[in-house]
Formats: structure tokens, sequence, C-alpha cells
């Protein structure tokens, strides 16, 4: 960065007196800190890295205090960060403010394909960090397992079951499937059934793979018990709100069986448990609207079946669906997969985690294998009038909130809860205006950021310089 950009970096962060996701804050006015391992190797495993900032004193109210010798400061720093593999390359910039220097590390992201940076000293398993807030915290061992999986094309779809034999395959699931595979896969028609099993992934060694027991057998579960869906109604917006009889849950219910089964069983649930309207329309006809559109509703469920982690790490974990008075939320084990970022969600093509699965589903219950399930969601919420879908990333579960169109007190109140998600990151006008789907930013800003700016509930980036081009919002 520029010595300028670092002098207003300085300022906004003493005004604030906070560390934040991307900034970490250093004293180092009677030396280098001798531990930067934990920061460093946070900083380049998350998204856009991070800038730790030399010479602030938090313990003092976040005084600039100066660093002790900044030529010394940045030979030590540059020491530290060779003891990470990969090596880690910090971007200096030294600024004085009231004759006291203070100096800047940018810490780049590192590639997908390096990561998680690591202190050699430590180890891989220990040396790991990830930033949590304005926290370095070590990297649990799935979360590095995700990216060697991911580096090394792991697909633990096709991992066989010692205790499952071909039997446990129910023939009708089979004789069906294979009907479907032939018509569509010509080159398939003259192999016998096993190797066709086996070329789709769904034994191998004559045994059934996990991804055969979840498609075509009787009950996965009695091999995987929690490879299932819990779905619950709760009662107000949190979980341990009770009702007027003292009851927790309105409706709680475990989903089992293969995933095209757990589908239409935790569709099934949502149509059972949401208000359906009856409107006249124009023409005089009468027609149903629901809460939630089931296409939308539909395409989420089956994403969470489809892509959540199917490791020997989150075996244990369901899928959870949850219906609370506002909004609808979903939640599966494994993070986002491989390169796509939450911002990239419905833009480009994502990488799989479960390739054989989402190719075996397409010729089961057609769906689509085509990246199209996130622009139809986005579409089916925004032609129901309701806010955009909010997407959730974190430490290894993938989160998706529909809120409903409600209002309170003349304030949209789902609206103004999914803007604060959103800016979880900063986000600019144009990101803010597009996500919810409003042509023209200024107005957006003017009715939905503005109340919020002014009741603290969101902060701009650059403060001192609110119509600046750059300027960026977050909660």
């Amino acid at each position: 960065m520029l010595e300028e950009e670092l002098l207003q970096l300085v300022k906004k962060v003493t005004s604030e007196k906070c560390e934040k996701q991307h900034i970490e804050l250093k004293k180092a006015a009677g030396g280098t800190p001798s531990k930067l391992y934990d920061t460093l190797s946070s900083f380049s495993n998350q998204l856009d890295g991070g800038i730790i900032i030399f010479g602030i004193d938090e313990d003092a109210g976040y005084e600039v205090v100066g660093v002790y010798d900044a030529q010394d400061l940045q030979k030590k720093v540059m020491e530290q960060s060779l003891q990470m593999e990969p090596v880690v390359r910090p971007l200096f910039t030294v600024a004085q403010i009231e004759n006291k220097l203070v100096v800047s590390a940018e810490i780049s992201e590192c590639d997908i394909y390096d990561k998680p940076c690591f202190y050699k000293g430590a180890g891989r398993l220990r040396g790991s960090y990830i930033r949590v807030g304005d926290s370095d915290q070590p990297m649990t061992e799935y979360e590095i397992y995700s990216y060697e999986a991911f580096k090394r094309r792991i697909h633990d779809e096709l991992r066989t079951v010692d205790r499952a034999t071909i039997g446990n395959l129910s023939k009708d699931n089979v004789t069906e499937y294979l009907i479907k595979l032939r018509r569509q896969k010509q080159n398939l028609v003259n192999l016998e059934e096993e190797r066709i099993l086996e070329t789709q992934g769904m034994c191998q060694a004559g045994l059934p793979t996990l991804a055969g027991l979840m498609l075509l057998s009787e009950y996965p579960q009695e091999f995987f018990p929690q490879l299932s869906v819990t779905a619950m109604v709760v009662q107000g917006k949190e979980i341990g709100e009770l009702g007027d009889d003292g009851e927790r849950f309105v409706d709680n219910k475990r989903i089992e069986g293969t995933i095209p089964q757990m589908l239409e069983g935790t569709l099934a649930f949502v149509r059972r448990n949401m208000k359906v309207k009856t409107i006249i329309t124009e023409e005089g006809t009468r027609a149903d609207k629901p809460e939630y559109p089931i296409k939308a509703v539909r395409e989420v469920i089956l994403n969470a079946l489809i892509h959540r982690d199917y490791s020997g790490h989150t075996d244990r974990s369901p899928v959870r669906l949850v219906m609370y008075e506002d909004r609808l939320e979903l939640e599966n084990p494994g993070g986002l997969y491989g390169r796509i970022t939450v911002d990239d969600l419905g833009k480009v093509s994502a990488d799989t985690r479960n390739p054989y699965i989402a190719g075996a589903l397409e010729i089961m219950i057609d769906t689509e294998n085509r990246f199209s399930g996130i622009p139809t969601v986005i579409t089916e919420l925004k032609k129901a009038g309701m806010p955009a879908p909010v997407f959730i990333d974190r430490r290894g579960v993938f989160k998706v909130i529909f809120y409903k169109k409600a209002a309170a007190q003349g304030k949209d109140v789902d609206m103004e809860q999914a803007i604060l998600n959103y800016c979880i990151t900063p986000r600019s006008r144009e990101e803010l205006a597009e996500r919810f789907g409003f042509e023209a930013p200024t107005y957006f800003i003017k009715t939905y950021i503005s109340p919020l700016l002014a009741d603290g509930k969101i902060k701009m980036t650059m403060p001192d310089k609110p119509k600046s081009k750059f300027q960026k919002y977050y909660s």
C-alpha cells in the first residue's frame, strides 16, 4: 500500500479501537514480536489475506507508540516468514505519525493448492491457523483435511463400506437406475451390470461405495445413522423460545432413506409446515402462494444432499433444516469446496465435491448438473418478492437462509437482517444493489443502508470519505 493509505488505515484503526478480520495490531515498541507464525498462517489461509500493523498498543487505548527500529523489524518479520510453508512474502510499508514510525506487513492469500500455510516448526497439524473475527484459531483436523482432499482429488463418496455387500443394494433401485442409465449412455449398453456400477462409482472391488449405498440401498442409515436430515419448526426467531404451552418445537422430525427419498421427505416437511395464502388473480382465478417458493427450497435441499461432505470427519453430522418465524435455514456439513467463494456462487462453475453422486442424480431424478441451482434459487425468490438468499460459509459448515417478506413498524426487518448477514464481509454499493436486485445503487444505499448507518448496525470502511468510489459497508 502507499504511505498515505497506511496513514489513513492507522487513523481508522485508532478511532474505531479494534482489530478486525483482516487487520492485526502489534506493539513492537521494544522489539519484534517473537511469535507471528499464527497470524502469518491465518492471513495466508483466508480470502484476500490480511495486514499486520506494527506500532499500535492495544493495551494503551490503541495509542500509536511507534516501532523500535523499522529496518530491523522488517528483517526479523521476514526471518519468521521464511519459517512458513509455503514461504510468506510480506509487502512492507513504513509511515511516520507524530515523529513515530509505524510499519505494515501485507500478507497475501496463498494459492489454494498451497493451503494450508503452516509454521514448519510445529508441523501441518499444529502449525496451521485460520482467522476467526480478530483472533487466530488453530485449524481443526477436518479443515486441514478438506484442503488435502481437494488437492489430491480424494472422493470420499467412493470409499467402500466393509460391513456392506452388494446384496445391500436394492434390486429394484439398481434395475431402475440401470434402465435409465443405459438409455442416456449408449457406451454402457453392452457392459455387465457390476461393471456398469463400477464405472459410475456405485461399487468397487465387489463392495458397495458410500455413493452406492446412499443412492441405491434399501436403508443407508443402517451403515451411516447420521447421514440424514434433521428438520424442525421452532417457536419465534431463535431456538429456545417457548410457545404458549411451553413447547420448544412445533414439529421435529428425522428424515432418512436414500438421497432421493430424503429430498422428497424434506420437501414434504417444508410444505406441511409453511403457510399458503390463497389469492385471487386479476383474471378472477384462485392461486396458492406459499411462504417460500418450493422450487427454490428444492434446489437448496438438493444442493445440501449432493454437495455435503461425506468424509469420515463428518459422517456423524446430519443436514439440518430449521424453520423459524421469520426465516428458513438449511445447513450442511462441509463448507464450500475448492476454489469457489460465497461471492462466486451462481456466477462461475464450481468444483464438485461429489461428482459421482451428482452424476447419478442427473440420471435418477433428472437433476441439472450444470451449475444452475443457485441462479434458480435467486430467480425464484426474486419472483416471489422476497429478499435474496443469504449464503454463509464458516469453518466447515455451509448455510443458506431464506427470509420471509415481512414488514414491521415501517421497516422490512427481514431485508435488514439479510443485509447484515451479507455485510459480514465489506461490500461496495454496486455489490449490495446487485445482490438485492436493485438497478440503482444510490436508491438502495439511501433507502436501506443509510438507516442502518444511523442506527450503528452498519459501518463504512472509509468513514472520513463517505462518497468515495472505494467505499464499502460492513456489519
